[in-house]
């Protein structure tokens, strides 16, 4: 029997998909910046040749912002400048046109509030430009008129400028003069001798105010043939790239600006790229690009654009650390060059040779809007980013276990077995995934008939063991009239459209699809309102989410995503592309929350991200490779987006794409068991690689891999907590906690988790040794295996056999950990804690611990939750009460204290919280220095003090 048009059209797709780069990626099917019209104008634009002037007798101050007038003076277009002073050492800067011809895209959805201003004082006003005064340490804001520039400055230190290059561009929104109808030629002839009235009457006014000398006549020659040249350059009306044609019917609308720092030769962040931790010299080749895409097989070492973006930057020098957040959908190139700025920096600072590192926005479409965060240190930087953007969601414990996954477990038969071999081989787990095939012909929210006939069944099946499952729900739906969710979205016209009015389709997994228009709220509340229990059949509490593909990917569209053209409502995709990928988890998140009757915290994975979308839940690099060097690079990229606010952040362990080494899979365990997120994946046509099935010796190294990270989860989920309340990243480079020590600017091989603990994986194949850098001068670091003693602020070589994790401890701190590892976390929560205190050179050390009941919104909404505080210092552990007003009890208790740089004592007494004293037993390790507390058996919740004699 020949195979049916509707079976056929997902191997179509797939074998479409696959020609798209079998090997490696197809840079041919993805713009260089010379491909983009947009991008390739503005960096033909020379620095020092700013049009841009301030009309300073425009200035108005209120209590809450001021705004100031720009005109280009080749074309005399004005714009309207805001400056805002904001609450937490931070400036906003917006650019907008001064009278569009129609409103401009301005980013809604991403900032958590209306940021608090605060009031800004005019200090000192001339004709060559103004002084504002931010009421911070000195901190002034300086507005020079001709050409425009600001300066923000501390004292006599210049902290950032804007505009020091002159290369701030605005393409202002226009008619395009050739589609104009013959019919009305003569009426717009008269207006276009209007317009040129004006604009030599207001030339003239600007050449009395110091403006130029040249007569109107000329003026109006130059403004028509500024117009006319800036017309004739190819693709700004229409583009074309490969088969794809972009309309483009509101013409060139980019715009530009330059940010210069003085004394900074560090910058991070604007993930996502595979590439350097600290980001690179642009200067000769592509900037960094941010636009989210669907890149198969990507590259290492290559500013190509990936899934998400976050369009912001962070500068760091020994003195200060500060951001800037780009607030801005479109696609967005960033172009960054270090040079020496002597010159600028003599008359502030008296010095020749100061580094200097300027950052270039480029964008196609919208508005500047611009946050410039102040710091001055890192976790200054992370809270105003986070006043903002928002924190990392505060997860459940499970989804900080291990998740299984591959693209595809056959059936029902195939999950039970799956999970049956994590507790034939004493591996803990927590959450099996099913990817598309799980669908009936990859139609979302439903189950294959055959295959998955019983869902509940087989989640129920999970359940037994605490376990949970994640399914994926991708945003491209099948075009197919038996399809209830496709009819539901088609009736209520919420697909995005075609520049003519028609919904778009595409080319994606099921063959034909629609794509729902995420940006709209309507939209985002149906499709929340579909994983209810009652909407989402077979669904249950146990079961979460994954979006993929939402960058989003249309295999037959432009560089394997939607048309620039198409409409989402009254807004070009152009405009809201990166942010598209945060609509999707935004709407999936609200729909799980919502089934809980809010109760429940959800877990839903994106591909695809943007600035505000860690509010939202986690990420993953996308689709790595099984090589040694996509390995290496999953740090850098975690680190990356650790310091834009993603703290949730893990690489596909083994690697999607091609079958690891056994060697390199059993190293890809050891690494992934210290990142955020700790998932194992893998590609449709690989072997299978669950972590049994390579032999006894294998599997014992990667049962003790992922048995070392369940005994962390209390520390993990402090951090997260930590993570959620501040916006400090869990996953941290070096120099966050060390701003001080230039020797951790670039480190991207080993990294922090919080402040205590650091870790260093091996990433080289055949590696007998790491070198791992210890930061911290007068500071000590205790290997957490052998509790080996050494020294800060050195380089410390590392002998290493397979079964080697470097990882250290910090001395000073105290570090909560579970022993007991189960089958999942869940099975855990009311097992005892040991503590493992490590002891500063001053004899002192500090932690927390942090308890709730592990799933819910109860600690926030309730006050459920224990927050305590850990102390030793003069011979005294103790435990006090963070949370006062809090309202939660456990039945864990403390069975074991590890003290590592301690002395012998003769006797160990504990005082519990009612006053009462008793013995506890210890022993003493001379040789180590480490001393053992057992079986305190006090409750983690209560007051006590352990008195060291």
């Amino acid at each position: 029997m020949a195979p049916s048009v509707d079976r056929m059209v997902p191997l179509l797709v797939a074998l479409l998909f696959l020609c798209l780069g079998a090997e490696a990626v197809d840079r041919s099917n993805f713009k260089t910046c010379e491909q983009s019209s947009f991008c390739k104008r503005q960096r033909e634009l020379k620095p020092g040749q700013s049009p841009y002037r301030a009309l300073l007798d425009t200035l108005e101050l209120s209590d809450s912002r001021i705004t100031l007038q720009l005109i280009n003076d080749n074309n005399k277009v004005r714009l309207l400048l805001e400056l805002y002073r904001l609450h937490g050492n931070m400036t906003r800067v917006k650019i907008n046109e001064l009278k569009p011809l129609k409103p401009r895209y301005e980013v809604p959805d991403v900032l958590i509030t209306d940021p608090p201003t605060e009031p800004m004082t005019l200090v000192a006003q001339d004709e060559n430009g103004l002084v504002l005064s931010l009421g911070v340490d000195e901190q002034r804001v300086i507005v020079s008129a001709r050409p425009f520039r600001l300066d923000i400055v501390e004292g006599p230190t210049v902290l950032l400028s804007l505009n020091s290059r002159g290369l701030l561009t605005f393409e202002h929104l226009r008619l395009r003069k050739d589609t104009i109808s013959h019919k009305i030629t003569s009426t717009v002839g008269s207006m276009w001798d209007s317009i040129k009235s004006v604009f030599s009457s207001k030339h003239d006014a600007d050449a009395e105010d110091g403006g130029g000398s040249e007569n109107a006549e000329q003026a109006e020659d130059e403004d028509e043939q500024a117009v006319k040249e800036e017309e004739d350059k190819p693709g700004m009306w229409e583009e074309t790239f490969k088969t794809h044609s972009d309309s483009k019917p509101n013409g060139p609308s980019s715009i530009s600006l330059d940010f210069s720092f003085p004394g900074v030769d560090h910058v991070y962040g604007i993930p996502e790229h595979a590439d350097t931790l600290k980001l690179r010299n642009t200067d000769g080749g592509d900037p960094y690009r941010l636009y989210n895409l669907d890149v198969f097989q990507y590259e290492l070492h290559n500013l190509m654009a990936l899934y998400g973006a976050v369009p912001v930057i962070i500068s760091h020098n020994t003195e200060r650390t500060m951001g800037i957040f780009w607030l801005n959908a479109a696609e967005t190139w960033v172009d960054i060059s270090s040079s020496t700025a002597g010159k600028m920096m003599d008359f502030v600072q008296g010095s020749s040779e100061v580094p200097q590192t300027d950052v270039r926005w480029i964008s196609e479409s919208g508005i500047i809007d611009v946050f410039v965060l102040l710091g001055p240190t890192p976790n200054d930087v992370f809270a105003q980013y986070a006043s903002l953007t928002g924190t990392q969601a505060f997860p459940s414990l499970s989804t900080l276990g291990y998740h299984q996954c591959r693209w595809n477990y056959n059936d029902k038969e195939d999950v039970k077995t799956v999970d049956e071999g994590f507790d034939k081989h004493d591996i803990p787990c927590d959450f099996i995934w099913l990817d598309i095939e799980h669908t009936d012909g990859k139609r979302y929210f439903t189950w294959d008939p055959h295959k998955f006939a019983q869902p509940k069944e087989m989640l129920q099946g999970l359940m037994d063991k605490k376990r949970k499952m994640v399914a994926i729900v991708d945003p491209h739906i099948k075009v197919d009239s038996g399809y209830n969710i496709n009819n539901e979205i088609r009736s209520k016209s919420f697909y995005v459209k075609t520049k003519d009015g028609a919904d778009y389709e595409g080319w994606c997994w099921p063959g034909n699809s629609g794509y729902p228009d995420f940006t709209n709220p309507e939209m985002r509340a149906w499709w929340a309102s579909k994983f209810a229990y009652d909407q989402y059949e077979g669904s249950m509490e146990n079961l979460f989410i994954w979006n993929d593909m939402n960058e989003p990917s249309v295999f037959n569209g432009p560089e394997v995503t939607m048309h620039k053209d198409a409409l989402h409502g009254s807004w070009e995709h152009r405009d809201v592309h990166n942010i598209y990928g945060l609509y999707v988890q935004k709407a999936t998140s609200e729909g799980l929350i919502q089934r809980s009757g809010g109760v429940e915290r959800p877990f839903v994975l994106t591909r695809a991200f943007f600035a505000g979308s860690q509010r939202y839940g986690a990420v993953w690099t996308g689709d790595n490779a099984a090589e040694w060097g996509h390995l290496k690079i999953s740090i850098p990229m975690c680190l990356s987006l650790g310091l834009v606010g993603i703290s949730f952040c893990g690489a596909d362990v083994g690697g999607f794409f091609k079958h690891p080494s056994t060697e390199l899979l059993v190293r890809w365990y050891q690494a992934g068991a210290y990142q955020p997120f700790f998932r194992a994946h893998a590609h449709l046509d690989t072997p299978r690689r669950e972590p049994w099935l390579f032999g006894p010796d294998n599997t014992a190294l990667i049962r003790e891999a992922v048995r070392q990270r369940y005994a962390l989860l209390p520390f993990w989920y402090q951090l997260f907590y930590n993570a959620y309340r501040t916006g400090q990243p869990v996953m941290r480079a070096l120099w966050v906690e060390y701003p001080k020590e230039p020797a951790t600017f670039v480190i991207e091989d080993e990294y922090l988790l919080g402040k205590d603990l650091l870790v260093h994986p091996v990433t080289d194949e055949g590696a007998k040794g790491v070198t791992a850098y210890l930061p911290g001068k007068g500071e000590i670091w205790y290997d957490v295996h052998t509790f080996q003693k050494h020294k800060g602020a050195q380089n410390l070589y590392i002998p290493v056999t397979m079964s080697s994790i470097p990882v250290f401890q910090r001395g000073g701190s105290i570090i909560s950990r579970k022993n007991r590892v189960r089958r999942s976390s869940t099975c855990m929560e009311n097992d005892p804690y040991t503590l493992y205190v490590a002891l500063s050179p001053q004899g002192t050390a500090e932690g927390e611990i942090y308890i709730d009941d592990f799933h819910t919104f109860n600690f926030e909404k309730e006050k459920q939750f224990i927050h305590r505080h850990l102390h030793f210092s003069d011979n005294t552990l103790s435990s006090n009460n963070l949370a006062p007003d809090s309202n939660f009890s456990t039945a864990a208790w403390i069975e074991k204290v590890i003290i590592m740089g301690a002395t012998q004592p003769t006797s160990i007494s504990l005082i519990a919280a009612d006053g009462t004293k008793s013995a506890v037993e210890f022993e003493f390790d001379s040789a180590a220095s480490v001393l053992t507390l057992r079986k305190p058996g006090v409750n983690a919740g209560a007051d006590w003090t352990v008195l060291l004699q």
